[in-house]
């Protein structure tokens, strides 16, 4: 990549890396919706232990990257934080449609 001459050229830049990195989030969110289904319980959907493999992972790929690995551990505990909320709405609702209804 050559470098930019431009703020303009910069934030054109950006914009599409944005785009992709949308793309990226909503096939993750798939994914993650789809992971709700395979698990038993809300202790399964937080997996402290596996938030904790996935941030190691990534620091040593943001490392290799040349990213600063504590932005890359900021970017992805906060997209984590995100993704665990939606599937915890998910499972909730996946429990609630495979239980009997109480006042039925």
């Amino acid at each position: 990549m050559t470098e930019p001459s431009s703020l303009a050229e910069v934030r054109e830049l950006i914009d599409g890396i944005d785009g992709e990195l949308v793309r990226l989030l909503a096939e993750r969110q798939g994914l993650v919706q789809a992971a709700a289904t395979f698990k038993k319980d809300t202790a399964a959907v937080r997996a402290p232990d596996r938030v904790e493999q996935v941030i190691t992972a990534v620091r040593a790929r943001a490392v290799d990257a040349g990213l600063a690995p504590d932005v890359a551990e900021a970017v992805w505990r906060a997209m984590i934080t995100a993704f665990i909320d939606l599937e915890l709405r998910e499972h909730a609702q996946i429990q609630e449609a495979s239980s009997p209804g109480e006042n039925a």
